[in-house]
């Protein structure tokens, strides 16, 4: 397949990871650029990013020389779904014998079933970043019901994996919203883990709003506890 004409901007190769991708060796390929202005965002460079850092002739030649020490690739960034050559990158991908992980906000329904029709994908994590009471003012969009269309089409599906992730900045989602979403993923007939990931910022790091430290963390003790799916929680 030829990559000359290809365009993705590339930000950051992250060589090794044994947490981002379940049960896999994996690198992270981060795309710069993203549809959402979300808060907590700890990748602002990323999001605000226009241009790459790497090629695409370099990001393969990258994977070529890992085939055998790696056995997967996390698609993420910023939202790899926005560029339409994600999909021949993809193909690529697989073509080296890399199995594909997607992180996505869900916002590119379209991109999402055809990486599933044509067998690119083999996990995806999809955030659920607000019910949408909140989403514009979690995310700055109105992007709820493509994000919806999303969920719904992984949950009909059962041949590729999928975890679903909220972010909890308690100042901003409280226990009201993620009741929400959990009787929403119910409603929806989710049978996977629900990641609640409570936001920390470390040391006082760049993030993308002008937020203020938590007063206090989510009262987990508050939430009520779905019946068909799991609930963990984790720090971000």
């Amino acid at each position: 397949m030829l990559t000359e004409n290809l365009t993705l901007p590339i930000y950051a190769l992250t060589p090794f990871t044994l947490l981002d991708f379940p049960g896999r060796t994996a690198c992270i390929v981060w795309f710069s650029g993203c549809n959402m202005r979300c808060g907590y965002c700890h990748n602002p460079d990323i999001v605000r990013g226009g241009k790459g850092k790497y090629t695409i002739h370099e990001t393969l030649a990258f994977l070529e020389k890992r085939q055998g020490l790696l056995d997967g690739v996390v698609l993420s960034g910023g939202e790899a779904t926005l560029y339409k050559d994600i999909m021949p990158f993809t193909e690529k991908t697989k073509e080296l014998g890399y199995a594909v992980k997607l992180d996505t906000n869900g916002t590119r329904p379209g991109i999402v079933r055809m990486m599933l029709e044509k067998n690119l994908l083999d996990y995806v994590a999809l955030d659920y970043k607000a019910p949408e009471t909140a989403y514009r003012k979690i995310t700055q969009t109105d992007l709820f019901a493509p994000f919806g269309e999303t969920l719904e089409m992984l949950c009909m599906q059962d041949d590729v994996p999928f975890e679903v992730r909220t972010t909890v900045h308690s100042d901003l989602l409280g226990a009201e919203e993620i009741d929400a979403i959990t009787a929403d993923l119910a409603h929806k007939g989710y049978r996977g883990a629900y990641y609640v990931q409570n936001y920390i910022n470390n040391n006082g790091e760049q993030v993308l709003g002008a937020l203020p430290a938590q007063k206090k963390p989510l009262d987990i003790e508050a939430l009520a506890r779905p019946r068909d799916f799991t609930l963990v929680f984790r720090n971000f």
